[in-house]
């Protein structure tokens, strides 16, 4: 769990984070619009979906370390070229090359890992291991506005880039393996007849079919799925990259908006832990439509409600769902379709829903200029959350088509 954490925090947390942390300061540099870099960053979640997708099978049939080695050491290279970019092609096209590695070492690889080592204790499990992201979040904020202010983009993406290389690379080599059969172990470990999992979605016979791509798209509960995350995804990503911004025009203070991220990211720590301690007895699809609705209410109130104090507050309540929603997604996935096609049905479901969050931010760059700030394009958000909310209620566990074991 802790090599995946690690792997996490580097492969698609400082893309993620980095993302949200690089976005007023390249404007700033290159005198871009925000429209402009916003849409870098919505090509890089489209291109990262398209990654995701491609070698979701690969990865069910290889396993993931070869695409993690590769997306660690271009994560590493892209990041520190992000200072050096001087036109706007240049951006997209880093932002383009990033957005592929974060397909290989992002969610698909690091999930399937996890979704084959647990299966009765995978809620837990994933919540420990994907702290590695909201770590991110935690320290990238406060170390980019300290080393942007020291020497600019160009200090601060290569400092980036080393400790991507430093602590990814090692742990990809020398730590993770990606099945316990390897090493002759079972996924749980040691299971008494007591500790069985009550749940019939979560039974070896369940977990160890096979779907194809087409069987699953012909399941209501596959399409709820990507419905239900493709809003809240595109909702949450719109929020997030843009909150810096927003909260530094509402503070005057980069260094302030950057603490209220950094806030947030404790909160989905905090969060995904303490929820990942007893998720597993939970009904997934109804915590989940409760996290939804929980962010949408969050979002309403940063919008609505200026001061000092509050800011920090709604960010840190926000925070306390963004992990939990992509851990929520998982979860929900691989309880449905199982872990031995994870790779193929979570990277269609990440094509998806990488779109629409690259959709997100995009959306709402357009729509900051015209709507005279970012208030009404945040309340947008807030409300297509809140139908993610119903939609994901129909995601219900099923079995596979009887009689299919290819």
């Amino acid at each position: 769990m802790v090599g995946v954490a690690l792997v996490m925090l580097c492969g698609i947390g400082v893309g993620y984070y980095g993302l949200a942390v690089f976005l007023k300061p390249l404007q700033q540099a290159h005198g871009w619009s925000n429209a402009s870099v916003s849409g870098a960053t919505g090509l890089y979640f489209v291109i990262s979906g398209i990654s995701a997708a491609m070698v979701g099978p690969a990865i069910d049939r290889r396993g993931p370390m070869p695409f993690l080695t590769v997306g660690v050491l271009l994560t590493a290279v892209m990041v520190g070229c992000i200072g050096f970019v001087q036109e706007l092609w240049q951006l997209y096209t880093v932002y383009a090359v990033l957005a592929a590695a974060f397909g290989m070492a992002g969610s698909v690889s690091t999930n399937v890992i996890m979704a084959r080592w647990f299966i009765r204790r995978r809620a837990r499990a994933m919540s420990i291991s994907a702290t590695g992201v909201s770590s991110a979040g935690v320290i990238l904020p406060p170390l980019v506005a300290w080393l942007i202010g020291s020497g600019g983009l160009d200090l601060t993406t290569p400092v980036i880039a080393v400790f991507t290389l430093v602590v990814g690379l090692p742990v990809v080599f020398l730590v993770l393996a990606w099945d316990p059969g390897q090493m002759g172990l079972s996924p749980d470990g040691p299971v008494s007849p007591s500790e069985l999992p009550l749940s019939s979605s979560l039974r070896e016979e369940v977990q160890t079919r096979r779907w194809t791509l087409y069987q699953a798209m012909g399941t209501l509960s596959f399409w709820a799925l990507v419905s239900a995350f493709v809003l809240v995804l595109l909702s949450q990503t719109g929020f997030l990259i843009h909150q810096i911004a927003f909260l530094e025009e509402r503070t005057g203070s980069r260094t302030a908006a950057s603490l209220a991220l950094s806030l947030g990211a404790i909160g989905s720590i905090v969060a995904r832990l303490i929820i990942g301690g007893f998720a597993d007895a939970l009904n997934k699809r109804h915590l989940t439509a409760g996290l939804f609705a929980f962010q949408a209410v969050s979002v309403f109130l940063i919008v609505n409600i200026d001061a000092v104090v509050t800011n920090y507050i709604f960010a840190f309540t926000f925070g306390l769902t963004i992990g939990n929603i992509y851990m929520m997604q998982s979860l929900l996935t691989s309880e449905i379709f199982g872990y031995v096609s994870f790779g193929a049905v979570f990277g269609m479901i990440s094509l998806a829903t990488q779109v629409s969050s690259g959709a997100g931010p995009l959306l709402v760059g357009l729509l900051e200029e015209p709507m005279g700030g970012y208030e009404t394009p945040f309340l947008i958000t807030g409300g297509i959350t809140l139908v993610a909310a119903l939609v994901v209620l129909f995601a219900r566990p099923i079995r596979p088509p009887q009689g299919d074991s290819s």
